[in-house]
């Protein structure tokens, strides 16, 4: 399933108030490389036996579904490097029901299923959100710490062999686009009950970064900076009474009081409700958001007890280079995460799927390696095309909603109607767009317009900040 390419001003509008929703807490060289052919090598009697070796380097979402599509290729030997085989990476963990079937997810990947959302404004307004769901549908909540486990023995079930170890440094030839000379990757190889880990090197074909924001195959394709948000979150164990009212509920709280430019969120996990907040342009205050989105949820968390805190980085758009020679980069290596919701599980395994897909079938069998164009017309084209007016639209509306408190004000609003709630869910969930309605369409403008005069003449105004050296900061 996919987004529509050609969608109309309203329908664009309604799949951005979806990830506005729903989502998760998600320089400029020209290439040399233009139109010139890799020598690829002949296969002889004496090769015939030598396969390609693509290493992924990463073992999130995206790293372990393009490894997955790689070690079905028996003629391409696949590995997978992943300092932690059991790493829980910070994340809000909520996930689309589309990505439950597409992606064969079992049920015991998903905590809890959210089929209700309480929407607060920055004044107390609460709306509530979830009466247009059918039965059947809901908004998975995951730890990454057992969805990742699942995908990554997947992938090693399908013959990629999984490599304990942290990339430090990849040797790249300066003929990498028009040649087959292999990268080597430099590693500390790590063996449990040790702290310290053994240096190694590995010479591969192809790489495959898919290594988050801090990407180490990023900076050594010279891919090109990003700015980016902090997220920061507390797991805190609440009483089985308190965790009750979350059972299939998830609040989102906007104000300035606990982002600047983002949300703060309580989302419910097995035993315990994940709380946190996000920003880009005010990261040195991000504890002083904590505290407040702490404070916010206030008697439904009271007595619980912080079992782990958790901050990791957000891209915030895409890397200016996601493809050189054959390295290549998907999820949040990449830039893959939608602005105003910080949705990025779904995309990262997405792009990673997309990316192996497309690269092995230009690889004809384990028989030729492709060249920096192919990569770029096969994966990063379709991808762009499916996903790229999402972004952009999503950037946009989160200057607009998210950029003072009377704008939040109104998005609360807005979000009390049910034709946005319907439409909301439904792209969210599917990842398209459904239920066009002209008249609707046209209301909902008219809606927007008048939620945003009024959220204007009620809110308060908007704190003051400054922090000119870190926000000139980027990964």
């Amino acid at each position: 399933l996919s987004h529509p390419t050609n969608s109309s001003p309203p329908s664009i509008m309604k799949l951005a108030i979806a990830s506005l929703l729903v989502g998760t807490a998600a320089s400029f060289t020209p290439s040399s490389f233009i139109n010139g052919g890799v020598s690829h090598k002949v296969a002889t009697s004496t090769s015939l036996d030598m396969k390609y070796k693509v290493a992924v380097v990463g073992g999130g979402p995206s790293g372990a579904c393009a490894a997955e599509i790689f070690a079905q290729d028996k003629n391409i030997d696949t590995v997978m490097f992943e300092r932690k085989m059991n790493n829980a990476k910070p994340c809000g963990g909520a996930i689309p029901l589309c990505m439950i079937g597409e992606f064969d997810l079992p049920e015991t990947t998903v905590d809890r299923k959210v089929r209700r959302m309480k929407l607060i404004s920055p004044t107390g307004v609460e709306v509530d959100i979830g009466d247009t769901l059918q039965p059947n549908e809901y908004i998975g909540m995951c730890r990454r710490e057992i969805m990742d486990k699942f995908l990554r023995d997947r992938a090693i079930s399908f013959g990629a062999v999984p490599i304990t170890g942290l990339v430090t440094g990849i040797d790249v030839p300066e003929d990498h686009k028009t040649s087959d000379n292999q990268y080597t990757i430099h590693y500390q190889a790590y063996e449990e009950g040790k702290s310290a880990g053994t240096p190694k090197d590995m010479n591969v074909d192809l790489i495959i970064g898919a290594d988050g924001a801090n990407s180490r195959v990023a900076k050594a394709m010279d891919a090109g900076e990003y700015n980016f948000a902090i997220a920061f979150q507390e797991r805190i164990k609440i009483s089985e009474e308190k965790m009750q009212f979350y059972e299939e509920m998830a609040e989102m709280y906007v104000g300035d009081d606990v982002s600047p430019d983002f949300y703060g969120w309580v989302f419910p996990k097995y035993d315990h409700v994940g709380v946190g907040t996000g920003t880009v342009v005010n990261r040195p205050a991000i504890k002083q958001y904590q505290k407040a989105i702490r404070d916010r949820a206030g008697d439904k968390i009271a007595g619980g007890k912080i079992i782990k805190v958790e901050a990791h980085p957000i891209p915030e758009h895409y890397r200016p280079r996601r493809v050189q020679g054959r390295m290549a980069l998907v999820g949040d290596a990449a830039g893959y995460v939608t602005k105003c919701s910080g949705e990025g599980i779904y995309f990262a395994a997405k792009s990673g799927r997309m990316a192996a897909e497309a690269i092995v079938k230009l690889m004809e069998g384990g028989k030729r390696l492709p060249n920096q164009e192919e990569i770029e017309r096969a994966y990063l084209a379709p991808y762009d095309k499916l996903y790229g007016p999402t972004y952009t639209v999503l950037d946009i509306l989160q200057k607009v909603f998210y950029s003072s408190n009377g704008a939040r004000e109104a998005f609360v609003e807005l979000c009390n109607s049910k034709y946005v709630q319907q439409v909301t869910f439904d792209s969210y969930l599917y990842k398209r767009v459904q239920g066009n309605n002209p008249l609707d369409d046209l209301k909902l403008l008219g809606d927007t317009i008048g939620c945003l005069i009024k959220g204007y003449s009620i809110a308060k105004p908007d704190a003051v900040f400054s922090n000119p050296v870190e926000s000139q900061k980027r990964l």
